[in-house]
C-alpha cells in the first residue's frame, strides 16, 4: 500500500442498542464516542440500527408475504385500465 493515503485501520465497537448487541471488530470508520469493552480498553463505538441480533432474517422472526393476494389485488385494481381484448 501507498503510505499516507489510506485512513487508518483500527479496533471499532459496532454496537445495536436495540438488541443489546455489540461486538469488536477493524474499521476505518470514525466516532466520536468511546465505549471501554471488556478487555478494559476504549474503542470508538458506531451505533447501528440493525444488526444479526435483531434482523429478521437472522433472528428467524420474518413476516410472511401473501403474494397470491398481491397479484389478485393487483389484477383487480388494473383490470378496468386495459383493454377489453386482452
Amino acid at each position: 500500500m501507498k503510505p499516507g493515503i489510506h485512513p487508518e485501520y483500527r479496533p471499532v465497537v459496532y454496537r445495536d442498542k436495540d438488541a443489546d448487541f455489540a461486538f469488536l471488530t477493524r474499521s476505518t470508520a470514525t466516532s466520536d464516542q468511546t465505549i471501554e469493552w471488556t478487555d478494559g480498553n476504549t474503542y470508538p463505538v458506531i451505533d447501528v440500527q440493525i444488526s444479526s441480533a435483531s434482523h429478521p432474517f437472522w433472528t428467524g422472526r420474518q413476516r410472511l408475504l401473501d403474494t397470491a393476494g398481491r397479484v389478485e389485488k393487483f389484477r383487480n385494481k388494473y383490470a378496468r385500465h386495459s383493454p377489453k381484448g386482452r
